[in-house]
């Protein structure tokens, strides 16, 4: 199939639990892709394929599955709702031409549902509204509708108006045909009945209807004047002004149903063909200059005729290898083709590629502009990177990652393990940008770095069950350093006399403060020979030697100025390694008369909150010792901003999920390093001291 106007690359995203992974499985059973629908709460679904996935009953990773609708062929990813993994959202959203944001009937906007909707409008994506679970208690379509307006800031356009209400919602109407769907209690999708609208829902459905025309008509000025003159455009023509202003964001068609008795799904799909845009019609990805990242001017146009262009936004390892998920954004690509990776200028050879269908696959033997596809055992791709003629090199604009934010120190329980435990996590690094390892240098631990306690949890679950390491995971750590605040003017002299030569080195010295951020300086300004030259780079080895172990509780010392200016030597006993003995001694004599300081890292935290909880969010960021810079009110909510103690700030997420319902968010990332207070230097002090007279 080569007819791009025919493809939809969707994606479905939601909170936690508003049932995207439930759509999935009914959209893949009307298209015909499976015969037996899953469910999510036996850990059935065809894209919840992961273990913890079915276990924890949600979305881990993004999936994908192609299928056929009225003669189109719609490439759908499932995206996961939890905050800790936003990142498959963001990267999905970034390859889709259009979206589904579902949201559950008695829940309505929940925070999660805002990140989401907040990500699609930077990424520009179109979008239908699925409003589901209108079978559940308490579920009320006209009450999300409103609240779309008010939290989101956005405009709904209702295309169709539940009948019956909880449990007694039989189907929906069609508020642009007029005619009303409604389903038998067999919980089978077909079984449905195109009736006459109820008649004590008439006049509910011409006011819906009045007010659908006069949103639509306004993307038409010549359909609007003749509306205006009392003229009703055809249903044509109000579909071709739905479809432009869908596209355009001025508004987004809005459904209502509920997915997992199987009623309302059809009008959707229809309207995924009717008004979501082909790959043809979404705004050509922006190519970029690699060197810098600004934008070059140019576009990947979206056509099969052009220079193969594609993004690599996925990485999966499963048991068939490595697989790549790439978005086509121009040209073709075959079996056997050699491709170029812009990002490390070197070339691959192509050589499986399979349409996915959640965990299955079909082989392919060519694909092109505007498919989804994936292909395996590709070396040296990650997340991000484009990829594409070699005889046509150039960038598309790449992925922007969050910032980890809390970290773990693990071990494996046993010795054999270490091996085991590198690789595997070398492969979930690759899979998850978000996902951050380090190893702690003075230590010798392992550090995890993720988006939250949940990401961290899943990793190490992972870590265990798929790859078979256990792991001692530590509490979260915080990286302290030292520093002086008054300079000293000092004179050390080592002297080892002994059967044959001896050691002679005396050096006069001071040491002061350096600037912030300066780290460590050496000078020398000796004259007339007192310590020859030959020896100075030795004096300055002794020092810097010692900056990794301060005089409080052996943390690495910052921003110290060290000045030789007078000495002593010895024309038989001198030696460079007497003189960086004498440096050794002298740093230790002169260093804890220097007003040693305790210095802990600042984050810059940017916090997320409803209106309702400002005053609350703030307060528990003094309790902190946060410092607030700044607060700014948007349509959602108040970004507040700050710099806070990152030892302040372990189980944070929790504490502000509480404090805001759920509905708070915040990211932070390293600024600065300040003094801390005596109170807590003395405590962090006393418990380092504890832990090096263990060691």
């Amino acid at each position: 199939m080569t007819d791009l106007s025919k493809y939809r690359n969707i994606g479905i995203f939601a909170h936690v639990d508003a049932g995207k992974t439930t759509t999935t499985e009914r959209i893949l059973k009307l298209t015909g892709k499976i015969h037996k629908i899953g469910d999510t709460h036996d850990g059935s679904t065809t894209t919840d394929f992961m273990e913890q996935e079915a276990e924890r009953g949600i979305t881990i990773q993004s999936a994908a599955v192609s299928c056929f609708w009225n003669d189109h062929r719609l490439n759908v990813i499932d995206t996961p709702g939890h905050v800790d993994f936003t990142v498959e959202v963001y990267r999905s959203l970034k390859v889709l031409d259009g979206g589904i944001g579902v949201f559950c009937g008695s829940g309505g906007v929940e925070p999660q549902s805002e990140t989401n909707w907040r990500y699609a409008n930077e990424s520009e994506v179109s979008r239908l509204i699925f409003v589901n679970k209108l079978d559940r208690m308490g579920a009320d379509f006209f009450n999300v509708v409103e609240q779309v307006k008010k939290v989101l800031g956005a405009t709904p356009l209702v295309m169709t108006l539940p009948i019956g209400r909880e449990e007694d919602f039989v189907g929906v109407v069609d508020v642009l045909t007029r005619k009303a769907y409604v389903w038998d209690d067999s919980g089978l999708p077909e079984n449905y009945e195109v009736q006459d609208v109820p008649a004590d829902m008439v006049d509910d459905v011409e006011a819906y209807r009045e007010e659908m025309i006069e949103t639509a008509v306004e993307q038409d000025d010549d359909l609007m004047e003749a509306y205006m003159e009392g003229e009703e455009p055809s249903i044509e023509d109000i579909k071709r002004c739905i479809r432009k202003g869908t596209r355009d964001l001025a508004f987004f068609p809005t459904f209502c149903g509920s997915a997992y008795k199987n009623k309302g799904i059809q009008l959707v799909l229809d309207a995924v063909v009717d008004y979501l845009p082909s790959p043809t019609e979404v705004d050509p990805q922006p190519l970029t200059n690699p060197e810098t990242g600004e934008p070059t001017g140019e576009v990947a146009t979206v056509s099969a005729d052009e220079p193969l262009r594609a993004l690599a936004f996925k990485i999966m390892d499963d048991r068939f290898g490595a697989l790549t998920f790439v978005r086509i954004y121009s040209g073709k690509i075959a079996k056997g083709d050699t491709i170029l990776n812009a990002a490390t200028g070197k070339t691959e050879r192509i050589g499986r590629m399979v349409e996915m269908q959640a965990d299955e696959r079909n082989e392919l033997t060519s694909a092109q502009a505007g498919d989804i596809i994936a292909i395996v055992g590709m070396k040296n791709v990650q997340t991000g990177h484009t990829l594409c003629d070699p005889k046509h090199e150039c960038t598309l604009e790449p992925m922007i990652f969050p910032v980890p934010v809390i970290s773990i120190a693990v071990a494996p329980k046993d010795k054999g393990g270490s091996e085991k435990m590198g690789i595997a996590i070398g492969k979930m690094v690759a899979e998850d940008p978000s996902f951050q390892v380090e190893t702690d240098e003075e230590t010798g631990e392992t550090i995890l770095k993720g988006m939250g306690e949940l990401h961290l949890d899943i990793k190490v679950d992972i870590l265990k069950r798929t790859y078979g390491v256990d792991l001692i995971v530590g509490q979260p750590q915080v990286a302290y350093r030292e520093t002086i605040t008054t300079p000293v003017e000092d004179s050390y002299t080592h002297k080892k006399q002994s059967g044959g030569s001896g050691q002679f080195g005396k050096i006069d010295y001071r040491i002061k403060p350096g600037e912030q951020g300066s780290g460590f300086k050496f000078t020398s300004t000796v004259v007339g020979g007192n310590v020859p030259k030959e020896f100075w780079p030795a004096v300055e080895k002794g020092f810097e030697g010692m900056m990794n172990t301060g005089p409080l509780a052996g943390f690495p010392v910052l921003d110290v100025e060290v000045e030789l200016f007078d000495g002593g030597f010895h024309a038989v006993d001198s030696s460079a390694i007497a003189f960086e003995i004498a440096a050794k001694g002298a740093f230790r004599q002169s260093m804890p008369k220097a007003g040693p300081q305790l210095l802990e890292p600042i984050m810059h935290v940017d916090v997320f909150t409803p209106e309702d909880h400002v005053g609350d969010v703030i307060g528990d960021l003094n309790r902190r010792r946060g410092m607030i810079k700044d607060q700014q009110a948007g349509v959602t909510g108040v970004r507040i901003k700050g710099d806070v103690p990152l030892s302040e700030m372990f189980g944070y997420i929790g504490t502000l999920r509480t404090m805001t319902s759920g509905r708070g968010q915040f990211s932070m990332e390293f600024a600065h390093y300040a003094p801390c207070p005596a109170n807590v230097a003395e405590k962090v002090i006393a418990e380092q001291k504890e832990k090096n007279a263990k060691k």
